[in-house]
């Protein structure tokens, strides 16, 4: 499975259930990658979606408590053993984990590679994602030219754990 987010110097990604920063080439880069593919969120993080609606062209699902949370067009899990259950009918490199934090935090330890697109910034943030570089079983295997979005400089990286 696959891990995909923007993050800040601090590995941050949100504040009050907004992304930081939405640069054209991060987004160009998600869509492309995700497309045709699955996609796990939590609840919050569809709800920040455009229009609080699952992404098209791809397999939605989302993880909540909320047992009275439904939303058309998104396969809804209650817990994150039912979540795997239904993680099995994919091909594991199909699913991506695309937020937030508690998602993330999760099913770390069950992903293999992690697209991250790394911010040279520091926001202001209330969510974060796990810092990739400060655990040994993650490598950073790639790292793109440095781009720039006016006068934010980031990079596409891509980490995958070690074996």
């Amino acid at each position: 499975m696959n891990l995909i987010a923007n993050v800040d110097n601090q590995w941050a990604i949100g504040k009050g259930g907004k992304l930081l920063v939405r640069i054209p080439a991060d987004m160009k880069f998600f869509r492309e990658t995700t497309t045709g593919k699955v996609v796990v969120m939590g609840r919050k993080t569809l709800e920040g979606l455009p229009n609080g609606q699952p992404l098209k062209d791809r397999t939605n699902i989302v993880l909540t408590r909320d047992r009275n949370f439904r939303v058309r067009g998104a396969k809804i899990c209650f817990s994150a053993d039912e979540l795997r259950e239904e993680l099995k009918k994919y091909p594991s490199e199909d699913i991506y984990m695309i937020g937030g934090e508690s998602i993330y935090r999760q099913f770390l330890d069950e992903c293999d590679t992690a697209y991250i697109t790394k911010d040279d910034y520091t926001y202001s943030a209330d969510v974060f994602f796990p810092n990739l570089d400060e655990l040994p079983e993650w490598k950073l295997v790639e790292s793109s030219e440095e781009q720039t979005y006016f006068d934010l400089i980031y990079h596409f990286l891509k980490y995958e754990k070690r074996v």
